[in-house]
């Protein structure tokens, strides 16, 4: 009798993105937009009046129309996702998003630039919510906030990487170069698109007939920990846009040291936001970081104030001892809300409420650049030390409200799927 020997079978060969894993696949999808995002940011304020020649107040008007757009079509988006897939919505919205930018090209009055810059804010708000419901869907929850401050991380080195593009564009001043940054920038969302896309598929989750319309807006204590989180995201402004016109106009400090804290943040949050994230693990973490966020944060408001009318050296460094302390309070309030904003969410309502904790990013880029100036530049130093207290304040209210979130996701009357 002959024995029959089983054929040898040859393991089929896997595509780059089988033999990568869900978290390096959403690392490499944040670097690739954020290099093109990099770009974009350096150059389209001087793009948009230099080239399209829209005047300086026209152009903020209508980003901040676009922006108050954004905000807007984060929560629906962000439940489109959770009702017919994370990652096709992710790949899509990506896909629009890198069409708004490639469509910037085409604009040349001021109707068609904030149709476009209403579509790219959009875009890009539901795409953030489309891209936290996958990340919770394919990452287990012990692992998220490790995983963001990962992206984070790369986040801010595609930034560096894109600014340093667009420095080279704004080197040359022509047309044809301006044009090659937003074309970079539409690459880099397809190229997002296409390693998103090459996620694991994740079954969209069914949402109860309490789910039904804008249920997000109705749980009164995740509305109050995102309202809290929008207060203090109120920093996002100070680097780009306080900063500059505080130590222009109320310091001596060389003009040249704005660049130098843009890089000094962004190599602090590239070397150092994991380890800021390590030790944020559940909700008491959470809450304990961001409190001692809310401290650092009024210690940094307090020394920016100090640096008023000392000499230019002396004004240089009380600046730089300021930015440390901002930036090591923006890694752990940015590391106790990814927490916060995961654990209080349902499990399958994770983009939707993603959508609206996201829309604090919004708020910040459209109201925080007026109400900051009037209260830093104008106030001077009862400014900062306000926005020092209003800090504090809100980073103790986070406790408590956190709380009172987590208790009503197991409360049945409250129509929420409480997360096991």
């Amino acid at each position: 009798m002959t024995t029959k020997t089983p054929p040898s079978k040859t393991p089929p060969q896997q595509s780059p993105s089988r033999r990568t894993s869900p978290q390096g696949l959403l690392a490499l999808a944040q670097l690739s937009n954020s290099v093109g995002d990099g770009a974009y940011y350096t150059t389209s304020a001087l793009y948009f009046t230099q080239v399209i020649g829209l005047a300086p107040a026209r152009v903020g008007l209508g980003l901040t129309l676009g922006w108050a757009v954004g905000s807007l079509a984060g929560v629906p988006l962000g439940r489109l996702a959770d009702r017919r897939g994370a990652r096709g919505t992710a790949v899509l919205l990506a896909l629009a998003t890198g069409l708004a930018v490639a469509s910037f090209t085409l604009v040349r009055g001021f109707v068609p630039f904030v149709l476009v810059a209403c579509g790219y804010a959009a875009a890009q708000s539901g795409l953030a919510a489309a891209r936290q419901a996958l990340l919770a869907a394919l990452v287990p929850a012990g692992e998220r906030t490790g995983l963001l401050a990962r992206l984070q991380a790369t986040l801010n080195a595609g930034l560096a990487v894109g600014a340093g593009l667009g420095g080279l564009a704004l080197h040359s001043g022509t047309r044809a170069a301006y044009l090659g940054v937003f074309v970079v920038d539409a690459v880099s969302f397809l190229g997002c698109a296409l390693l998103l896309a090459g996620l694991p598929r994740v079954t969209p989750g069914g949402v109860g007939p309490r789910g039904s319309g804008l249920g997000v807006l109705r749980d009164r204590p995740y509305s109050l920990v995102a309202l809290l989180n929008t207060v203090l995201l109120l920093r996002m402004p100070l680097l780009s846009l306080v900063l500059p016109l505080w130590i222009t106009e109320r310091t001596g400090a060389p003009a040249w040291l704005v660049s130098a804290l843009f890089v000094l943040n962004t190599a602090a949050v590239t070397v150092f936001q994991v380890r800021a994230a390590r030790g944020v693990t559940g909700l008491a973490s959470a809450t304990r970081a961001v409190r001692r966020a809310g401290w650092v944060m009024c210690a940094a408001c307090a020394v920016f104030a100090l640096s008023a009318g000392a000499s230019p050296w002396v004004a240089a460094g009380v600046l730089v001892l300021g930015s440390v302390l901002q930036v090591a309070a923006e890694m752990g309030q940015s590391a106790g809300s990814w927490q916060l904003s995961f654990d209080l969410a349902p499990a399958d309502r994770v983009g939707e409420y993603q959508g609206l904790f996201g829309t604090g990013v919004t708020v910040a880029r459209t109201l925080g650049p007026l109400v900051l100036t009037w209260l830093l530049v104008e106030w001077g130093t009862p400014g900062w030390l306000l926005l020092g207290a209003a800090m504090v304040a809100a980073s103790y209210a986070m406790g408590p409200a956190a709380r009172r979130a987590a208790a009503r996701r197991t409360e049945p009357a409250a129509g929420l799927i409480p997360v096991g």
